[in-house]
């Protein structure tokens, strides 16, 4: 199993942050496109799409307050994207896994940053859950 990558900076995967960024924003897209929203769409007892606007964070925590969350989260999104990249810059070079899931998870911040600063909302479609337990 390769682990290492010619011994180049863990920066060079970058490009899958891209890569998922434009992934996020084009779902999300077709997700507004083709569902009506809060009308799920059964795929599997566990897992259905519903398109909902989070005003808050997991579990639309903060989303009923005023419109202050949207800028506190979209600095916090940037804050976590910086320290992202940060993290990903001093890493040995070679490595693989570890900024493999940096830049996923950089991707969607930046996807969520993107819906909270042109909507004021991050938009979701994925619901998975477990009888009425849904996770965030």
């Amino acid at each position: 199993m390769m682990t290492e990558v010619n011994g180049r900076s863990p920066l060079v995967w970058l490009w899958l942050a891209v890569l998922a960024v434009v992934l996020d924003q084009v779902t999300k897209i077709a997700a507004e496109y083709f569902l009506t929203y809060a009308q799920p769409v059964y795929l599997l007892p566990v897992l259905d799409f519903t398109l909902l606007y989070n005003r808050g964070a997991a579990f639309s925590f903060l989303a009923d307050q005023e419109g202050w969350q949207r800028w506190f989260f979209t600095a916090v999104s940037t804050g976590v994207s910086v320290m992202l990249i940060v993290w990903l810059k001093r890493l040995p070079r070679g490595s693989v896994w570890l900024p493999v899931a940096l830049t996923l998870i950089l991707g969607g911040a930046i996807g969520n940053l993107i819906d909270r600063i042109a909507y004021g909302h991050v938009v979701d479609f994925i619901s998975v859950h477990w009888g009425n337990s849904y996770f965030p």
